[in-house]
């Protein structure tokens, strides 16, 4: 994945990679993929996945990712804010 300058972005963009990221790996109906959607009881992921989703952010922005960004993120649309975060520093 190629990254994408910040300021060409929206959260709706975010989302739509998020949704193409989710479904690609963890085989995840995009339909379900929304920003209130959790990502453990919703999306039934579990640690390991929120790794690899993690890793999945860490190449969709370019910027390495700490512990601390992606420890309280809980949904979907906490990915989006970590993404943005992300690309905006």
């Amino acid at each position: 994945m190629s990254t994408i300058p910040a300021e060409a972005l929206t959260n709706d963009d975010i989302l739509a990679r998020l949704k193409d990221v989710l479904h690609e790996t963890f085989e995840i109906d995009p339909a379900k993929v929304t920003p209130e959607a959790h990502l453990f009881t919703d999306l039934e992921l579990d640690s390991i996945d929120a790794i690899d989703l993690a890793i999945q952010v860490q190449d969709m922005t370019g910027a390495r990712i700490k512990p601390e960004d992606f420890k309280s993120v809980r949904t979907v649309g906490d990915v989006v804010a970590t993404v943005r975060a992300l690309i905006e520093r």
